[in-house]
């Protein structure tokens, strides 16, 4: 008996894991991809792996914030003026998320997915992935100012009460000691010693080749155009070069999604959140610890053959433009905290859509147009934090085997 056949549209790190756990269920699987595996937003993020980010970006004040960051001439936050009806909807919907009620519910959602993952992470790097600069060293959230750690002292406190995610302080000198590579005169930092990193193109490099050796056929260059198939059974796919027949399907298309609406269903809520990233050398008094600046919104990742500076967020649609001043915020912003915030030569300035939604879940759940389609997108700004537990879970699905997590806080209808 031959086995069951799946494609996966979308070569990023949630289709990757779909892939790698639908494979271990001895599913036959394919890929395709309207571009190259690996190359979209799973290419130049960050690398966090970060159960600590359990709070959604919905969250009480969040309005207030971003309306005035808007109008800050170097606000990391930016909504490029346009008319965009499905943008000004998603905001609506974000702006109902932003009590305290509806925090908590989020996180709840989005803690199953990091912890299972930071899990499965450490399976997948004594088995599987060996070669993508993975480090259990932490993550260390660092402050400028004393309002900045006074005021996260109260997030701490609410990620200890209510997720039981503590983090260790560390002021003025105890930071210097812990960091050295930080400037004098920082208020502190609070360090999540459960977090971890890794090189984000390394582990999309390793993720092909194990699916590969797994038997996992990958076709790039490959547009999604469509299903074939009713009596809400998808038979096959439609893309740019032929049909693909299969018995399941997965939607791992990211902040694309929602350009397939109409082939899906429903509507998607997701926006692409567009971030920044530079990549240089390391430089010559390097970070030990990967670091958040949050009242910067600009992360560092000191990585084994390089050093990353990253973030921002920049609502401007499918905008394929590298947008200059958004780099230079980052390396702005850099500049606050560390001794040496970068350094040349720059291999690499890059730009990738986010799957943003508005209250900061993924949407994994069966399509309601075919009951063989499974859509697994929207995580925001973690997909690579949350692509184990996701891959899973989709695995489990479809092979109508109990999950490992509740699937009800991703559900489409929600």
């Amino acid at each position: 008996m031959s086995a069951r056949k799946v494609i996966i549209v979308g070569g990023g790190v949630i289709g990757a894991a779909c892939a790698y756990y639908l494979s271990r269920s001895d599913w036959s699987v394919e890929i395709v991809d309207r571009g190259a595996f690996g190359a979209g937003c799973s290419h130049g993020n960050c690398g966090f792996v970060c159960p600590s980010h359990v709070l959604p970006l919905a969250e009480p004040g969040a309005v207030r914030r971003t309306l005035q960051a808007l109008f800050r001439k170097n606000s990391p936050f930016y909504i490029k003026p346009r008319v965009d009806f499905a943008l000004w909807s998603w905001l609506w919907r974000f702006s109902r998320r932003c009590n305290r009620h509806a925090m908590l519910d989020a996180g709840k959602g989005i803690q199953a997915l990091l912890n299972s993952s930071r899990s499965l992470y450490d399976e997948l790097m004594r088995e599987e992935l060996f070669d993508c600069e993975w480090e259990t060293r932490g993550m260390l959230f660092v402050f400028q100012s004393r309002r900045g750690m006074d005021h996260y002292a109260e997030t701490d406190n609410l990620l200890r009460e209510a997720f039981n995610m503590p983090a260790q302080r560390f002021d003025d000198a105890a930071l210097l000691r812990l960091e050295p590579a930080l400037k004098l005169g920082l208020a502190g930092g609070w360090l999540y010693r459960g977090d971890a990193h890794l090189r984000p193109d390394r582990l999309m490099t390793c993720w092909k080749r194990v699916l590969e050796l797994r038997g996992v056929k990958i076709r790039e260059q490959c547009e999604m155009k469509g299903f074939v198939g009713g009596q809400r059974q998808a038979r096959a796919l439609l893309t740019s070069e032929r049909e693909l027949a299969a018995d399941a399907f997965v939607v791992a298309a990211g902040a694309l999604t929602p350009t397939l609406n109409t082939h899906l269903g429903c509507k998607i809520p997701i926006q692409p959140g567009k971030g920044y990233s530079i990549t240089m050398p390391r430089p010559g008094i390097c970070p030990t610890y990967p670091m958040i600046f949050e009242e910067h919104r600009v992360g560092v990742t000191p990585m084994k053959s390089g050093y990353r500076i990253g973030s921002t967020m920049e609502f401007a649609g499918y905008d394929t433009s590298l947008n200059r001043r958004r780099l230079d915020l980052l390396k702005e912003g850099a500049r606050h905290y560390l001794q040496e915030p970068f350094c040349e030569p720059v291999e690499e300035e890059w730009y990738g859509w986010r799957p943003m939604t508005p209250d900061s879940l993924p949407i994994i759940d069966r399509s309601p147009a075919f009951a063989n389609v499974v859509i697994a997108a929207g995580h925001n700004m973690l997909g690579l934090s949350m692509a184990p537990a996701t891959g899973k879970l989709v695995a489990e699905m479809l092979c109508g085997a109990e999950t490992h997590v509740d699937p009800m806080p991703y559900r489409v209808g929600r």
